[in-house]
């Protein structure tokens, strides 16, 4: 079984029987913090190793640096191959973009990792404003107002919409 369709299982055990583990997502959200923590610390954004070396270095089950690499995927500057494809023995290059992955954070409401101190290490607090802002910016909807069939017409007429441009044109058969 690869360590992809493993962590897939996994998943598929707990969400189907959340009796059998139930603080399984509390226990990796805790290491996942921890290995975000330790990255940010050590400003390390180029990691490489074979996947089981890399997730002994961050005290991580293989499965679960699969699982962490299916998250971090869309902050790396690099494309990885398939996730099912990986191997203990298989080669990793991460090459993460730290503007990215802060992004990514507030767009998978992630709070116990887009708050992290270590990101004070990383950017200025105006920097993480600016990231934030533009993470809002494009969540923002704006709706323009609807004209109502009894607000005067905008074409300027003085009549009521419903009478003027609104009107309904009768199909000639």
């Amino acid at each position: 079984m690869s360590l992809y369709t493993e962590w897939e299982e996994k998943k598929k055990e707990v969400t189907s029987k959340p009796s059998s583990n139930p603080y399984f997502w509390d226990d990796y959200f805790k290491k996942e913090t921890e290995v975000y923590k330790n990255i940010l610390k050590d400003k390390e954004n180029h990691i490489t190793g074979t996947v089981e070396e890399i997730a002994e270095k961050f005290q991580l089950e293989p499965y679960e640096l699969l699982a962490f690499l299916d998250g971090i995927e869309t902050s790396l500057n690099n494309d990885l191959d398939d996730l099912k494809n990986y191997e203990l023995d298989s080669q990793l290059e991460l090459d993460i973009n730290f503007e990215k992955l802060l992004y990514n954070m507030h767009l998978n409401k992630a709070p116990w990792l887009y708050s992290l101190e270590e990101w004070n290490e990383i950017f200025s607090p105006e920097k993480q404003q600016e990231i934030e802002d533009k993470y809002h910016y494009g969540r923002t909807v704006r709706k323009e107002k609807k004209i109502g069939r009894n607000d005067p017409c905008p074409c300027g007429s003085g009549k009521k919409y419903k009478n003027c441009c609104g009107r309904k044109i009768k199909k000639v058969s």
